[in-house]
């Protein structure tokens, strides 16, 4: 009996139903596979890279997983997206929108494209040192929303809870001219936390966590994973 209660305690997600946006490849392709590890009924993988999205819905498993295109920054492609997961699995418990976009302008504040600006806060923010005005306030936008919207939501048992990692290893960071190497070179000496670089698996366990049961009482909640990054920034800043 014990040994079988272990078992289903191993499986957090137990008979979900989720969709990842981004899921084709870094953080959401992480993520997507930690959701079957953890039992799962059906992942959705929501990606404009239709060939990265179907490898990745293979490897885990054609009877768990989906590849389906879909645009975040189209209202219309994600409304089609949700009720076709819903039409065909019965139900959606978790959606981690995790999607993000890279574009080559170097505008300022003041010079900002607001169509760029509206498409960047659709699809939740990209990486890069020249985006780093538009990241700022992407976050600053994202972690008021999600505060908002659980506040409405919570009258239906809705939960929103957002995550915050700083720049990891991803073919989006890459895109921009981060490299692994790079980005242990500049983050290594300001993370307070010793003990290994930051990956997409950290980011996923903390997705896990806010996306299971283990964090039924948690909404409104910005989960920081940076190994005391921002930490160690607030002290300067103070300084």
């Amino acid at each position: 009996m014990a040994h079988t209660q272990s078992i289903s305690l191993g499986k957090k997600l137990q008979g979900k139903i989720a969709i990842v946006t981004g899921g084709a490849s870094g953080i959401g392709r992480a993520v997507a596979r930690l959701f079957a590890e953890h039992g799962a009924l059906a992942v959705v993988i929501a990606d404009i890279q239709a060939e990265k999205g179907k490898s990745v819905a293979e490897s885990i498993g054609l009877q768990r997983c989906s590849y389906v295109k879909c645009d975040v920054a189209d209202e219309e492609q994600v409304k089609s997206m949700v009720e076709w997961t819903v039409n065909t699995y019965g139900g959606l418990h978790i959606m981690f929108s995790n999607a993000g976009i890279v574009n080559s302008s170097e505008q300022t504040i003041l010079e900002l494209d607001f169509m760029q600006y509206d498409t960047l806060l659709r699809c939740h923010g990209g990486d890069g040192r020249r985006y780093a005005h538009r990241l700022h306030d992407v976050e600053a936008c994202g972690v008021g929303l999600v505060r908002a919207a659980s506040q409405q939501l919570g009258a239906h048992g809705i939960r929103i809870n957002c995550v915050s990692p700083p720049v990891i290893p991803t073919p989006l960071a890459e895109k921009v001219g981060f490299s692994a190497r790079e980005l242990e070179k500049i983050l290594g000496p300001l993370i307070s936390l010793k003990g290994g670089a930051l990956t997409v698996e950290h980011v996923a366990e903390a997705v896990l966590f806010l996306a299971s049961d283990d964090s039924a009482v948690i909404t409104g909640h910005n989960l920081v994973v940076d190994g005391g990054l921002t930490g160690l920034i607030s002290i300067g800043t103070k300084s």
